[in-house]
């Protein structure tokens, strides 16, 4: 039942249809059995000496009952290979956008801990061998216990011994495949593993791709890529070399109760303990009976296989999502009380008590892996702290709907991200029903209208993954034009212009300028002369608030801002 759960992603309703149109299926494939036992019986009974002429009439009756059982047959197989196929793809599809959007509201904190390759490979591969287990495997085996089962149930009737000698075996049978779960799931495990891992490897080594040319590593030099693919090689014969035995063993048996049975019978006819017919029956049924349940054990360890990878699936699916029920207010102070965050083992924020006043504007300085991003992570809630709470006017966040709290929220990071697609879409995330008008108003207050007129195709130009075909300046200005449209009243940038020459700086800053305005902005900021006019600067270091105040009381305080002031005033005459 756990194989059958996890391959079905926890909806074994949905099974219903495609097994039960394959048992269907299967319950019509023994119609000819029976015709064809029919048939020898009228035969046998004109040629055993009794005098009894050949019922040709019973003979075309049972061929006309054949010829129906072609179309009968036809109708139920395109039944179900329908509900089979069609409702594995549909349960697929609508699990992967299910899967997607559960993602997506799982806390950063979770998704940083697991490889991007591992979740892609469940997205995309777990998916795919669910698909092929539902439409495949599962109703195949389902079905193909239906068969063996009736023949066995009827054949007892007509002679108990013949019927105990074809299927004795059965049952060793399958208590072998059943005994061999642990050592499948084992390997199976350990080869989809040696998958995943062989995939990461990949994806960092055509990532890395500009780093080995930059160093003349070539490709039989990049060692992990090599072991990963080779211990995937390794989990792959394994896996053959030890379950096929076990496989192999249990087809013998099966297709040793033929032999048995026809053992049995011989001794039984030479006996006159049996009748030629009977045992001309048991042949007939005996050497079909067994093809679809052959093939189905056969694919036994691969549906074992599949079902190792619904249970990732599952596993995931049942992650716990950020919890609140609380509707966020509009605005209003964050306020950061006894805050200790970080991240695994190492801990980033140190009993951080703070607040960033409503309708100011609040920077957050200081050195490298002082805590600022952690912070503004931790304001948008993309994680929750471990100790202590964040306040959103007064009401812990933690309570609150996380895409109530968003939705009241803009952030421009430092290294932006556009999607595959126009220039006009990737601005209109920022309000997904706005006007093509909405959309250009908010480009030229962010200062791209121009530069984007300038495209093959406006707004509809497309831009290459991540936004590689734009430049820095172009792709931050376009992140901001999605923020202003987007008309949060909490704005929360991470060092927007640490990476621009100063053409690009000047045009992204009065984008901001125009985004901050009247609003709630919390900024992180490496150039200090940028923040000079902020509301409240506070000073982050090692985890603590080292400094807090305006620009010209931490200058006065003769403290760690005045001498990363000091230092910045003296880089700036520096020349190469």
């Amino acid at each position: 039942m756990n194989a059958i759960e996890n391959i079905t992603i926890g909806h074994t309703e949905r099974l219903r249809k495609p097994v039960g149109y394959t048992m269907l299926a299967n319950l019509v494939n023994i119609v000819p059995f029976c015709l064809s036992i029919e048939a020898i019986n009228v035969i046998f009974r004109a040629f055993d000496g009794s005098g009894m002429p050949l019922d040709t009439q019973r003979l075309w009756t049972i061929f006309i009952l054949l010829v129906v059982y072609v179309f009968v047959m036809a109708l139920a197989e395109r039944a179900s290979y329908r509900a089979n196929f069609r409702g594995a793809y549909e349960m697929s599809a609508a699990g992967r956008v299910s899967l997607a959007e559960h993602l997506r509201k799982l806390s950063l904190g979770f998704l940083s801990r697991r490889d991007p390759g591992d979740l892609s490979s469940m997205l995309i591969t777990d998916f795919t061998m669910a698909e092929t287990g539902i439409s495949h495997h599962l109703p195949q085996l389902m079905g193909a216990l239906v068969m063996p089962v009736l023949a066995f149930l009827g054949l007892l009737w007509i002679d108990w011994r013949m019927a105990v000698a074809m299927f004795i075996a059965l049952p060793l049978a399958v208590g072998i495949l059943l005994g061999s779960t642990y050592l499948q799931y084992k390997l199976s495990g350990k080869q989809i593993a040696a998958k995943i891992n062989a995939g990461n490897r990949l994806e960092e080594y055509l990532q890395g791709i500009r780093v080995m040319k930059a160093y003349n590593l070539l490709g039989d030099k990049f060692v992990r890529l090599k072991n990963a693919f080779a211990e995937l090689r390794r989990a792959c014969i394994r896996q053959e070399a030890l379950l096929g035995p076990f496989i192999l063993l249990s087809v013998t048996l099966i297709r040793a109760g033929l032999t048995l049975m026809i053992l049995c019978g011989t001794y039984l006819l030479i006996g006159g303990d049996l009748s030629l017919l009977t045992f001309v029956m048991f042949l007939v049924v005996g050497s079909r009976v067994f093809d679809p349940l052959t093939s189905a054990l056969t694919n036994f360890a691969e549906f074992r296989y599949f079902s190792i990878a619904g249970g990732r699936i599952l596993a995931l699916m049942n992650e716990p999502e950020m919890q609140g029920s609380k509707e966020a207010p509009e605005s209003g102070d964050i306020t950061f009380y006894h805050v200790s965050f970080g991240y695994q083992k190492k801990q980033v924020l140190h009993d951080v008590s703070v607040t960033l006043r409503k309708n100011t504007l609040t920077a957050l300085v200081g050195p490298s892996g002082s805590g600022k991003s952690t912070m503004l992570k931790l304001c948008a809630r993309f994680y929750d702290p471990q100790q202590g709470q964040v306040l959103f006017n007064g009401v812990d966040m933690k309570t609150l709907e996380p895409e109530s709290l968003m939705s009241h929220i803009s952030m421009v990071f430092q290294d932006v991200y556009l999607f595959q697609d126009t220039i006009r879409n990737n601005i209109r995330f920022g309000k997904t029903d706005a006007t093509d008008e909405e959309i250009e108003a908010a480009a030229r207050k962010a200062c791209c209208h121009d530069f984007i007129m300038r495209l093959p195709k406006g707004y509809d130009t497309q831009v290459g993954e991540g936004g590689c075909t734009l430049s820095g300046g172009e792709k931050q200005r376009i992140s901001i034009a999605r923020a202003i449209l987007k008309e949060a009243p909490v704005v929360l940038l991470d060092e927007a212009t640490a990476s621009l020459d100063p053409e690009n700086e000047v045009d992204v800053q009065k984008a901001i300028n125009t985004l901050i305005a009247g609003r709630t902005v919390i900024v992180i900021a490496h150039r200090l002369k940028t923040i000079k006019n902020a509301d409240k600067i506070i000073v982050l270091e090692e985890g603590h608030v080292a400094e807090q105040g305006t620009h010209q009381e931490l200058l006065d305080q003769k403290g760690l801002y005045h001498r990363l002031w000091s230092i910045q005033e003296k880089t700036m005459g520096w020349k190469l």
